[in-house]
């Protein structure tokens, strides 16, 4: 409808401009006279002629209201029904998110919104971090708009549509593409517009994984394997697997187990974990301290925290956000 609706104005541009060339070389008029008499000529209004028209000037009038008034009729019900049909209030919508993604930094690009792809957009959404969905689907694009998440349709592997999400501002991409082959694509699309991009991968081949890698993905997820790892976990621990299941599907209180990055300029480094304000904090745990390639698993209060460490916590998803805020992240 809207190629249609350009069509029309082009159209009726052509025939006016047409007018106005015509009545200048074949009455010698000037071109505001010329626009003038075109334009009531078009509209049929029932104005008087500018000046009395010449024989040929009579001919190219009765084709100008012919062809004039068929565009016209033309432009004016091509226009209801862009009203009607609701494509300007969509091509308004749609303007205004894509002015909303252009806008965002620090956010998340999720590309492909399938099986695997719309749990990470529930996981996004519910932990209260910004993100892009990109897919090709109609139907998947327009649950998508009803949830109110920002989206775009298009294919992911394509670097307009990457740069239309913002991907140069981006923290991430999520490349769970139907195939791996696609996968890999896109991997190498992103890292070609912003090579300090965090990916992580879907995968279904074992021998995906080390392709990924290459191209650059920073993590991998084998989907069978994760699988087949949940089912034997399942099996041989069931409480700490249903424990797991109330928190990652909890309702009202979202708790998840969330990692903080110690910098340089952090408020927390130089500190120990009793004088950092981890502890203090209702409903947070501290499980961890990464130091270099060493986890210290439920650590000492007096445990220093130095820039390059990461604080492994587990807790409510609204307090650890609000930690994050403190330190940039």
């Amino acid at each position: 409808m809207a190629k249609k609706f350009l069509l029309a104005i082009i159209s009726l541009a052509v025939v006016v401009i047409s007018g106005v060339v015509g009545y200048m070389f074949i009455e010698g008029w000037d071109i505001l006279n010329s626009l003038y008499m075109t334009v009531i000529t078009i509209a049929s209004v029932g104005f008087m002629e500018v000046y009395p028209l010449s024989p040929y000037g009579r001919i190219f009038t009765i084709f100008l209201i012919i062809f004039g008034m068929g565009i016209l009729l033309f432009g004016i019900s091509t226009f209801t029904a862009f009203l009607v049909e609701g494509e300007l209030s969509e091509l308004l919508r749609r303007r205004k998110m894509d002015k909303s993604i252009s806008e965002l930094k620090g956010h998340y690009i999720v590309c492909g919104i399938g099986r695997i792809g719309r749990h990470v957009i529930d996981e996004l959404y519910k932990t209260g971090r910004p993100c892009v969905a990109i897919d090709v689907n109609e139907d998947i694009c327009r649950g998508l708009d009803e949830r109110g998440i920002l989206f775009i349709k298009g294919d992911a592997t394509n670097s307009a549509v990457l740069k239309t999400a913002n991907a140069e501002h981006a923290k991430g991409v999520f490349c769970s593409l139907p195939t791996d082959a696609e996968n890999l694509l896109l991997i190498l699309t992103v890292k070609g517009i912003n090579p300090a991009l965090r990916i992580v991968a879907k995968a279904e081949e074992d021998e995906s994984e080390e392709k990924m890698k290459r191209a650059g993905a920073d993590s991998v997820v084998l989907s069978e394997f994760i699988g087949g790892l949940r089912m034997a976990s399942a099996m041989v621990r069931p409480e700490a697997v249903t424990f797991l299941d109330k928190m990652l599907k909890g309702g009202e209180d979202v708790i998840r187990v969330e990692d903080i990055s110690v910098l340089a300029d952090s408020p927390f480094a130089g500190k120990t974990l009793k004088n950092s304000g981890f502890l203090d904090k209702k409903g947070i745990s501290v499980v961890a301290v990464r130091k270099g390639e060493q986890y210290t698993f439920n650590p000492s209060k007096e445990e220093r925290l130095e820039a390059g460490d990461a604080v492994i916590l587990i807790g409510e998803a609204k307090s650890i956000r609000e930690i994050k805020k403190l330190t940039g992240l």
